[in-house]
C-alpha cells in the first residue's frame, strides 16, 4: 500500500501540471482575443504608451507562466 501511495501522487500531479498549462494557454488566447480589437484615430504617443504596454504584458505572462512551472517542478 504505502508503494502505491507515491506513484499515486506523482500522476496526480503530472495531471495537475498538464491542467495548469492549459488553463494557461486558454487565458493567454482569450487575452490575445481582448487584444486583436483595432482601434484607430491614435496619436504617435499614444501608439508608443500600447507598444509598452505589451511588451510589459508579455513579460508579465511569461514571468507567470515560468513561475507556475517551477512550482509544479519544485512540488515532484
Amino acid at each position: 500500500m504505502d508503494d502505491e501511495l507515491p506513484e499515486s501522487v506523482k500522476k496526480c500531479l503530472d495531471i495537475l501540471e498538464e491542467n495548469v498549462e492549459i488553463l494557461a494557454n486558454l487565458e493567454l488566447d482569450l487575452e490575445d482575443e481582448k487584444e486583436d480589437e483595432l482601434t484607430s484615430d491614435l496619436e504617435l504617443h499614444q501608439l508608443y504608451d500600447m507598444t509598452e504596454d505589451v511588451a510589459e504584458s508579455a513579460k508579465l505572462k511569461r514571468a507567470e507562466t515560468n513561475f507556475a512551472r517551477r512550482q509544479t517542478e519544485d512540488s515532484l
